[in-house]
């Protein structure tokens, strides 16, 4: 008996630690990260290209957010940390580093040093942040997420300047195919979604209206909010409440049912309605698109690899047929 319970001890361990390592450092191929670098990139690029509408009234030292502001909105936080504060009094210096932060942001987003610009992006990311916290919304703190996690390693092995240069510099040298970063990556990136929506979900279940199956109609009422007019659906309350307890469970059940091969293509399906519906209904475009941007995490390399070789081989057909 002694024995018996032994042995499955011993399987017990070797099978969690065998587990435990494949989840995290088998080297997967880079496709599924570099194609979250470039939508992450291009995302983090536009959003602080929109800060040059009015950069001095948001960062400059005479701005809506002055020191005493931002350090009574931190708490006196020392980790709050913005390198933009060291040129807010300088309006044409603010002007330069705010210019140059947008080059790196591109370079990052077309694969270019990616080692160095990633790392730089995040700390862009992070310093625009803080410098303006009364103008912090939850894109701000996707795109942020999404920096920190790219940064971390192989965000530039797949779709990128880096890989071409490589290829070019090196025509004779066999390129890895996978990597172990890429698969640390985007781990925590999917982990972090996975929270993110449990959060979200029992967070909703402190309101009543979600119980009651309205708060879909508070969402969509919100004249705030409104980009598209969707008070028709006052006339359908069954359907309100049909939305809200869908939206509601899909929420709650995220975090358990994306893993599983057979249930993860239809939770990453029900994110795009329903990130489309708050982009288009509900004004936030940019924020509907950073949390599909999130889910991408979880579509495998291989289903990239194969929607790249059909591409290819479409435009390789094309001047064929022209020729013809």
């Amino acid at each position: 008996m002694i024995k018996m319970l032994k042995t499955y001890l011993q399987e017990l361990f070797s099978g969690i630690r065998d587990g435990w390592n494949r989840f995290w450092f088998k080297p997967t191929d880079p496709a599924t990260l570099g194609l979250v670098r470039i939508f992450a990139g291009s995302m983090l690029f536009y959003t602080h290209l929109v800060w040059s509408i009015d950069l001095t009234g948001f960062m400059g030292e005479k701005g809506r957010f002055s020191a005493e502001l931002v350090d009574r909105m931190h708490q006196g936080s020392s980790f709050a940390f913005s390198y933009l504060w060291l040129f807010d009094g300088n309006p044409a210096m603010l002007w330069m580093v705010h210019i140059a932060a947008l080059i790196i942001l591109l370079m990052f987003t077309l694969g270019f040093c990616s080692r160095i610009t990633s790392i730089l992006t995040f700390i862009i990311a992070v310093s625009y942040a803080h410098r303006a916290p009364g103008a912090l919304f939850g894109l701000d703190q996707i795109n942020v997420m999404l920096a920190m996690y790219l940064m971390l390693g192989g965000a530039g092995a797949a779709y990128s300047l880096d890989r071409l240069i490589e290829k070019w510099r090196y025509p004779n040298r066999k390129l890895p195919t996978t990597s172990t970063a890429a698969n640390v990556s985007v781990r925590l990136i999917q982990l972090h979604m996975c929270v993110i929506y449990l959060f979200a979900g029992t967070g909703k279940l402190l309101g009543d209206t979600w119980w009651e199956g309205t708060a879909l109609w508070g969402a969509v009422a919100n004249s705030e909010y409104q980009s598209m007019d969707m008070t028709w659906l006052a006339s359908y309350p069954l359907l309100i409440a049909l939305m809200t307890q869908v939206s509601l469970a899909w929420e709650l059940s995220y975090s358990a049912l994306v893993w599983p091969r057979l249930t993860r293509p239809l939770v990453l399906f029900m994110a795009i309605p329903l990130h489309l519906g708050i982009a288009l209904c509900m004004g936030m475009v940019t924020f509907g698109l950073a949390m599909l941007i999130g889910n991408l995490a979880f579509v495998s390399p291989w289903i990239i690899r194969e929607l790249e070789a059909d591409i290819r081989s479409k435009l390789a057909k094309e001047p064929v047929a022209e020729a013809a």
